[in-house]
């Protein structure tokens, strides 16, 4: 059975709170607001919850989903180093909408999908969420729709194309905004897993929320491929 619950309202973000932290210990799927898009979310270090999350959004494991965190620490937790220039921007725009790619940490047990030894991360900028995060850890969460569809800015967008498919949804009112100039309405990705190299460079893979500009200011135009 789906469950809805307003956010809004204080009794049923308490309610929907509770009911998110159940149905993500019990390898369910959850959609939950973010400070960019809605988020589809599984316990990360739960296979067969994250193939769930594939499957629910009609993609397969080629495109692995990113990971929420509560904070900053735990980005030293989950990566393998985490170079100078990620640190930078990390403490410039986390929490925010910046998506850093880095090597995940060899002694991880979790599976992704296809990520080559990497992990994507990110601290959203947003209340429900976090207090999600704190309560279950790191979250597999990728943006609440069918594979191919616009990204949904509200949770009725999300509980449209996911349907039953999804446990729990928390609805705390629109998200984002349409496209512009070109931009993503998620966040600017940034791929890490290069710097160490003596040529590396930070590539910009997605260009989201945080202009290229503003990466740029942080590390240097010169750091960017």
């Amino acid at each position: 059975m789906v469950s809805v619950f307003d956010c809004s309202v204080e009794a049923e973000l308490l309610a929907g709170l509770r009911a998110a932290r159940g149905a993500i210990g019990r390898g369910e799927l959850v959609v939950m607001p973010t400070d960019t898009v809605y988020g589809l979310a599984a316990d990360a270090f739960r296979p067969e919850a994250v193939q769930r999350l594939l499957e629910a959004k009609e993609r397969d494991r080629e495109a692995p989903p990113p990971v929420l965190i509560p904070g900053i620490p735990t980005l030293a937790a989950l990566s393998e180093v985490v170079p100078d220039e990620i640190t930078a921007l990390v403490r410039e725009f986390w929490p925010g909408a910046l998506t850093v790619v880095v090597e995940a940490r060899e002694s991880l047990t979790w599976d992704l999908g296809e990520t080559r030894g990497t992990v994507a991360l990110r601290m959203p900028d947003d209340t429900i969420a976090l207090n999600l995060l704190a309560d279950t850890g790191p979250l597999a969460v990728s943006s609440a729709n069918l594979s191919g569809r616009p990204a949904a800015l509200t949770c009725h967008d999300a509980l449209d194309m996911l349907g039953d498919r999804v446990a729990v949804y928390l609805d705390a009112g629109p998200r984002g905004t349409a496209p512009v100039n070109g931009r993503d309405n998620g966040s600017t990705i940034v791929d890490a897993t290069s710097l160490g190299l003596p040529e590396g460079r930070l590539r910009i893979l997605r260009h989201g929320v945080i202009p290229d500009a503003e990466i740029a200011r942080i590390v240097g135009a010169e750091r960017i491929a």
